[in-house]
Order: structure tokens, then C-alpha cells, then sequence
């Protein structure tokens, strides 16, 4: 066992442990970091969607992840078990103890694909397809283009999952091929959400509606998948009746896309750090953790009621960056996450709506047009414009409009 010592130590090296890391070097080249993680790969996620819609390259959403380190941070490549806030450590699964001044935790989610039985022995094939990971992103497009004719079923479980918006841009891409293919006439399309509603923010449903109702989708609301049989092709659905009775129901498909349900990691869940639902429980505003003060949250695993996306992380980066250096330096933390979040949800192959809106619903939109209706300079922006933002801006440090509203101290 070995005992490291740190003046900031970061869990998780996805887009908010990275971009964190960049971003408070930017600030203070000196600070000692350490960033824990063990995988060795770093991926663009929000290209997936692209990737299921044969619109994007699997390949250029992944690069090692040495190449994504900033410079001057130190990566430690092992796995947190455990936290003790109230010594100010972390143990790793090598053994090591590392201590810390302050820590920052941006250590993503759980996918529980192992959660609907039968789903992990049929992933990639039998129709069976996820836009939810790396692996099986590709067939998801080998699958909207292999299909001419038959059903095709679209899943969406529980919130909160990362990008809750992606399960129905998954359908919307596919069956905008089926249309330009002529084929979407011949395709019984269902989107299956465990939900009561297409998405969160009212003010952008109806747009949604219009275009589940254009490709002829079916949705069912609180209908849960459950298990699944890939060699018969077959689904199982939960939903309950106006009684609250569970009903079970049985669908054929030729081709199922599956959203996992998401949890929070079980190291966090079972650690001091977390609230009862498991999540980094944090200050809405200062994202500081509400009972020990040197810890913030960022990104999916702590408890503010954002939606989680890469687009919410981007703008939590520069206030935790600000608020932890206020902190080290004894000064009041100013900067207030507002709840910022954005969705570009990709309703056919040349067309997105552009979902901006923070805490509680409030429309916040960056380019200051009406943000409902779709637009192609969304879809641009989407698949050409964001990974450069993403790869070159974000990962480096450069808080292209992102900056923080930051009140004057009174």
C-alpha cells in the first residue's frame, strides 16, 4: 500500500474531470492535480447518436486518453473503492491511499445493461442495438439500413439517464432514413418510454409530438422494458393500469434499440459523499458538497436536478474551477450554476432542435432565435461544429461561452 499526498484530486476522467483539470491549470499552471482513472480511452459521447445514424465515424469519437490528459495533471490509472471525507482520502483497488485538500468527484454513471434480463447476450445482433455505448453504437446503423420492412422498437427507461433526450433522436434518425428510402411507410415504429412525457421542458414538446407524429410512431408512455429474447426476437414490457395494477405485455421486432437504465456507481452510492437517492450530494448553485465543504460534484453523479448532458458539464466546470480556487484562497465562492443544459435533439438528417433551458424549465437559449422549431444550422452545429468545441476548446481549458454569471460580492 502506498499513501500519495495532493492538493487536488479528481475521480473520473470523462469530459468534467478532463476539462476541470485543464480548466483550474489554466488558472493556476502550479496546482498539484491528480485526475484517477482507470480506462485508458476517452470518448466523445454525444457522437454516438450521430454514429447509430451512420451520420459519424465510431472511430472519431474515441482518443487515447493520455492525449486528453493536461499537461502537468498526473493520472493515476486505478479505480476508487472507497472515500473518506472525513480524513480527506480516497483508497484506490490497488491499495493505494490518496489524500487531498480538496476533491472533486466526476466519476459518470452506472449502465445496467445487465439489469433486463437477456439484453447483454443480444447486444449487437439479432436486431438488437444501443447508441448507449461505444461497442454496439455502429450496429444501430447496420441495423436501420438492413431493415426495408417489419417493426422496429425504440426504448427509453426511467430518468435520470445521461442525455434524455437521445432515445428518441435514435428513432428520429432512423426513421428519417426509412423515409428518404422510401421504406418508412413499410416500418410499424414504437417508442416504448417508461416516462409520461417526450421530454422534460413543455415548451418543446409539441414540436416533438409533430415529429413522432410525421414518421407514424406509436408512443407509449409508462411502458418499461424488461426483458428481452434475441433469438426469438422478442420483448417484454411492464406498464401499469389506471389501477396501478402491472400489466405485462409481449412485442415481435426486427429491430430494438435499448436506452439501460442508469444508476449511480456503487462506490459513491455506498459512500459517505452520498444523498439517499446515491448521488454526490452538492449545493445546487456552488455544486460545494452540502455536508463536507473541500469536496464538490460534477458532472452525472451528483445530486443538482440538471439534465445531465455534455453540454451542462461544460458550463458546471468554470463554476466548481472558481468556487474551489475561492475556497483554497479563503474568499466567498460567487459563481451560481443556474442549472444550464442543452439537448440538440437531431428530429431527421438535416434538422435539430436546439434544447437550451436550466433550472425548472427556463429557456435559455445562447444564439438568442425562437429555439423550438427545428433548424439546419443545428444539425450543423451538431456534427461538425461541437466535437471541435468539445476536442479543442472544451478539453483544454478554453471556456468559449460558457463563462459564469458572476454576481458582485456585496
Amino acid at each position: 500500500m502506498t499513501t500519495r499526498q495532493h492538493d487536488i484530486v479528481i475521480v473520473g476522467a470523462g469530459s468534467g474531470g478532463i476539462a476541470l483539470a485543464a480548466s483550474l491549470l489554466k488558472r493556476q499552471p502550479k496546482l498539484d492535480i491528480a485526475i484517477i482513472e482507470p480506462s485508458d480511452k476517452h470518448y466523445y459521447q454525444p457522437a454516438w447518436t450521430l454514429v447509430g445514424g451512420g451520420e459519424y465515424d465510431i472511430a472519431d469519437s474515441v482518443r487515447t486518453m493520455h492525449s486528453v490528459m493536461p499537461n502537468h495533471a498526473q493520472w493515476l490509472q486505478t479505480a476508487v473503492t472507497s472515500f473518506d471525507p472525513d480524513a480527506s482520502t480516497v483508497t484506490c483497488d490497488n491499495g493505494d491511499v490518496i489524500e487531498y485538500q480538496q476533491l472533486i468527484v466526476a466519476a459518470g454513471l452506472a449502465l445496467l445493461w445487465d439489469s433486463i434480463p437477456g439484453l447483454v447476450e443480444t447486444l449487437g445482433k439479432n436486431g438488437v442495438c444501443s447508441n448507449y455505448s461505444a461497442e454496439f453504437a455502429p450496429s444501430t446503423w447496420q441495423n436501420v439500413k438492413n431493415l426495408k420492412a417489419g417493426t422496429a422498437l425504440f426504448t427509453m427507461p426511467m430518468v435520470p439517464i445521461k442525455c434524455a433526450g437521445a432515445p428518441q433522436k435514435a428513432l428520429y434518425l432512423s426513421a428519417s432514413h426509412w423515409e428518404k428510402q422510401g421504406t418508412l411507410a413499410n416500418t410499424q415504429i414504437e417508442f416504448h418510454n417508461a416516462g409520461g412525457a417526450l421530454f422534460s421542458v413543455a415548451a418543446f414538446v409539441p414540436n416533438l409530438e409533430k415529429q413522432m407524429a410525421s414518421y407514424g410512431a406509436q408512443v407509449n408512455f409508462g411502458s418499461n422494458l424488461v426483458a428481452v429474447d434475441g433469438a426469438s426476437q422478442t420483448a417484454w414490457f411492464e406498464s401499469k393500469d389506471a389501477e396501478g395494477n402491472v400489466q405485462r405485455s409481449e412485442r415481435k421486432f426486427d429491430m430494438l434499440h435499448v436506452v439501460p437504465p442508469q444508476k449511480p456507481h456503487a462506490f459513491i452510492k455506498n459512500s459517505p459523499l452520498a444523498n439517499a437517492d446515491g448521488w454526490v450530494e452538492v449545493d445546487q448553485g456552488t455544486l460545494q458538497h452540502t455536508r463536507y465543504p473541500n469536496v464538490f460534484g460534477l458532472g452525472d453523479c451528483m445530486s443538482a436536478p440538471n439534465s445531465k448532458t455534455t453540454a451542462a458539464i461544460r458550463k458546471q466546470v468554470i463554476i466548481v474551477a472558481e468556487n474551489l480556487l475561492a475556497l483554497r484562497a479563503a474568499r466567498p465562492m460567487l459563481s451560481q450554476y443556474d442549472g444550464y443544459s442543452a439537448c440538440p435533439i437531431t428530429v431527421g438528417r438535416d434538422q435539430l432542435i436546439l434544447a437550451e433551458f436550466g433550472y425548472n424549465g427556463v429557456l435559455m437559449p445562447t444564439f438568442g432565435k425562437d429555439p423550438l422549431p427545428p433548424r439546419k444550422i443545428g444539425w450543423l452545429m451538431k456534427k461538425f461544429l461541437f466535437p471541435k468545441v468539445y476536442w479543442q476548446l472544451m478539453l483544454k481549458g478554453h471556456e468559449w461561452l460558457a463563462r459564469a454569471k458572476t454576481p458582485k460580492a456585496k
